[in-house]
């Protein structure tokens, strides 16, 4: 049986195009957004629900840079998996830095 990591994960079969794409781009935009939502003390559902068009969007530009599938339910649920490990890991960095500064009399940083 023939698995290839590449095949899994992007459909342009090189790893440098998904890190390129999906890590760094979409990862950046889903970082700052899990920052944001965050910062204005909304749950963390709603940033479930912000991935979804970010997934699109990180999606189209392997569409349109590297001539990828662009309606592919496989690599848009890859693409959502990156955006949201790296939004929820941010919205859990800023909410930890939150409560230590605000309620730092229960709080106390390690």
């Amino acid at each position: 049986m023939y698995f290839s990591i590449p095949e899994l994960l992007s459909d342009e079969h090189s790893l440098g195009v998904f890190f390129l794409v999906s890590v760094a781009m979409g990862g950046g935009a889903a970082w700052l957004a899990g920052i944001a939502i965050a910062s204005t003390w909304r749950p963390w559902w709603h940033l479930a629900l912000y991935m979804l068009p970010l997934s699109l969007a990180v999606r189209f530009i392997h569409f349109a840079l590297f001539d990828s599938k662009f309606l592919s339910l496989h690599y848009y649920l890859v693409d959502f998996a990156v955006c949201l490990a790296f939004g929820l890991l941010a919205y859990r960095v800023r909410r930890v830095r939150q409560m230590v500064t605000r309620y730092g009399w229960i709080n106390e940083r390690a």
